[in-house]
């Protein structure tokens, strides 16, 4: 079976009215690439690849020869596709073909993600099957609180009531934008909203400098956090994770800034870390995202991958090291999310229950391709 036909497009959710900012950048606007391929049997798959920059860079790869490495290759390798994709970063054609590093590990996920769903569906089994089938249904949290022009405590409430109210269980709110007296009293709101017998996460996005981690540690206790998430600047987070680590007894989670499965790698040989976050439409697609969690497993260590439930669902199902996946469920937040496909799995009560169907299980809405979609390939 080969590949016989490839479709690129580039995903773009609407411009947010209000916009949500984290620690100490906007979110952006919601991006995706999607690669659609299919084989000369008739089995389409498609795949994913997310970013918080413009993919307009990696679609134009596949019109500049990329495509060429895909089609006619064997649709049931999709190891040996993601090693000759990937391989092309350390190669000369990428400079001379002026292709980045960064797009190329993008596109070579996003293609990886295809290829699974293409081998599901080739064996009639959806893919947290043939990832292992440890469950068939994953705990879901939602992300939340994030900071808003104009928002107070009064709309913070009315946001969580709202979540609440929908039936979650696990909260993830965002902190480290204001100060950590504002940024208690916020929790002191959420914890108030959703009780204590509730699940909370807090993510700084990387906005605090190592004295203030250790400080905003030891103040967090009081809300028992489930895991502190990304609490340190970029630039020496894993020697500056290892150092809080050893300052507190929460549970510290970092892995959806890593560029590659290498720098999750190291997350865990200096035991910075408890829960891993990488994010397989980012970097690796499930081929890497299988041998992260089965790393994270023998060094006793969960997996939560960053964004995409519906897509990193196969993968926490499929391993015991899965822990949970992050959930969206406010369409201002993920509009395009929202709409995307016509059979979301469902998530009620704290918990998504993964679809039966081959591959992803997931069917695109066409309508919503077309609707935040443009055709480059």
């Amino acid at each position: 079976m080969k590949i016989a036909e490839i479709e690129v497009h580039l995903l773009t959710g609407p411009a947010e009215a209000r916009q949500h900012w984290v620690s100490h950048y906007p979110v952006p606007v919601g991006t995706d690439l999607l690669v659609r391929l299919r084989t000369d049997t008739g089995i389409e798959g498609f795949g994913l690849g997310s970013s918080n920059a413009s993919l307009r860079a990696t679609a134009q790869m596949f019109r500049d020869g990329l495509a060429d490495y895909i089609v006619g290759a064997d649709a049931l390798a999709p190891e040996r596709l993601h090693e000759t994709l990937f391989s092309l970063t350390h190669q000369r054609i990428a400079y001379e073909k002026g292709w980045p590093k960064g797009a190329l590990v993008l596109a070579a996920a996003a293609v990886d993600i295809a290829m699974w769903d293409i081998m599901g569906k080739a064996c009639a089994q959806p893919l947290y099957r043939l990832f292992g089938g440890h469950r068939d249904a994953v705990p879901a949290y939602v992300t939340c609180a994030y900071y808003i022009e104009g928002k107070g405590l009064g709309e913070l409430r009315d946001e969580m009531e709202m979540l609440k109210a929908q039936g979650h269980r696990a909260f993830k709110a965002k902190i480290g934008g204001v100060s950590l007296d504002e940024d208690m009293e916020r929790l002191r709101v959420i914890r108030d909203v959703i009780g204590m017998d509730t699940e909370l996460m807090v993510d700084v996005n990387g906005g605090w400098d190592l004295p203030t981690a250790i400080e905003g540690a030891r103040r967090l206790a009081e809300f028992r956090p489930r895991w502190l998430e990304e609490p340190v600047r970029w630039m020496d987070d894993r020697r500056e994770l290892a150092m809080l680590a050893r300052s507190t007894a929460i549970p510290l989670s970092a892995g959806e800034s890593e560029p590659t499965p290498w720098g999750c790698r190291a997350l865990l040989e200096e035991q910075a870390i408890r829960i891993l976050q990488f994010d397989c439409t980012r970097m690796g697609g499930f081929t890497m995202g299988r041998k992260l969690a089965a790393l994270a497993e023998l060094n006793h260590v969960e997996v939560a991958p960053h964004h995409d439930c519906f897509l990193h669902a196969h993968i926490v199902a499929g391993s015991p090291a899965g822990l949970i996946v992050e959930s969206f469920t406010d369409p201002e937040r993920d509009p395009l999310q929202a709409e995307l496909f016509e059979n979301p799995p469902r998530i009620e009560g704290g918990v998504l229950y993964l679809n039966d169907a081959p591959g992803l299980g997931l069917t695109l809405s066409e309508k919503a391709v077309a609707k935040f979609g443009e055709r480059v390939v």
